[in-house]
């Protein structure tokens, strides 16, 4: 398949990126109006009047010995409020343990070495998964989360940390009619007359007519790909001497090695990159950190 044959191809990608593109969605959540309003949708009882701060793709200072995150969208209100956002379009059937360490992570960006415990009272936090997939299989479109009592469950330990996971998939949405419009545009459709699709539709519009972005998108794209195919091409000159089978095996092998070498010339985050391959390659989590440990040496 030759260059100018993908150029064309990752053009008309680009133009099709929805929102339930965890990289469309970053940027789109870059416009603080956007995210003050879907905030406010899913918080009517919060009162959010500002965002002060919004951080897409942020990474988190963690120990060295531990798993890396970055985020795809965290956002800090007027009240001290953190709200950490994700758009999430792959099951990988680990998301009740990725809610736990999400929250862990918060906690680490917020208190620092000899803080008291009492400062996280000031600092409530919120993760929000949008998943293309009815996780908790009870077609709900909102399963909302918080520490309660279990022999009373009106008693909450008060932690001040709600975890709220979104399924777009749901037959219906009865009373979440805020967020109705947002989760059909996960599959395209197009809510008339709701200001928020409305806003998000064109700002999606006005980020694909931005030359400097789309360039990036397509040189991103085409390094992988340009990755993947010098590692098969190694795996089929090792299959010449092992047979064509194994080769192609060893092919596939390399490309995923290759990849995640040319992620890490990047300079992307330990996080990404095993979320880029296992999206590529159709990975597991731990085979996409063993590719990734292979590629560091």
């Amino acid at each position: 398949m030759n260059r100018e044959h993908e150029l064309t191809r990752l053009a008309q990608q680009w133009e099709e990126l929805t929102i339930a593109n965890d990289r469309m969605f970053s940027m789109v959540m870059e416009n603080n109006a956007i995210c003050r309003e879907l905030l406010r949708r899913i918080f009517p009882e919060l009162a959010i009047d500002r965002v002060q701060r919004v951080t897409v793709q942020k990474q988190v200072n963690t120990p060295l010995d531990a798993r890396v995150v970055r985020f795809d969208v965290y956002i800090r209100d007027d009240q001290q409020r953190t709200y950490i956002v994700e758009m999430q379009v792959a099951n990988r059937q680990n998301l009740q343990y990725r809610l736990r360490y999400y929250l862990e992570q918060v906690d680490h960006s917020i208190l620092g070495p000899g803080d008291n415990y009492e400062k996280l009272a000031g600092y409530p936090t919120y993760v929000i998964f949008f998943c293309d997939f009815d996780y908790y299989g009870q077609d709900r479109p909102e399963y909302r989360f918080e520490w309660r009592c279990v022999d009373q469950p009106n008693l909450t330990a008060g932690t001040g940390q709600q975890l709220v996971v979104f399924n777009a998939r749901a037959s219906a949405f009865h009373d979440k009619i805020g967020i109705e419009g947002f989760l059909k545009l996960m599959h395209n459709q197009i809510a008339a007359g709701d200001p928020l699709v409305e806003q998000i539709t064109g700002e999606m519009k006005r980020i694909k007519e931005d030359p400097e972005r789309r360039r990036n998108y397509m040189k991103y794209e085409l390094d992988l790909m340009d990755a993947r195919s010098d590692g098969m091409a190694i795996g089929l000159a090792e299959g010449k001497k092992q047979g064509i089978q194994q080769g192609l095996e060893q092919g596939k092998q390399q490309s995923i090695i290759a990849a995640a070498k040319m992620l890490l010339d990047l300079k992307l985050s330990h996080t990404v990159i095993v979320k880029q391959l296992m999206s590529a390659y159709d990975l597991s989590s731990d085979e996409a950190e063993r590719y990734l440990a292979q590629a560091r040496g």
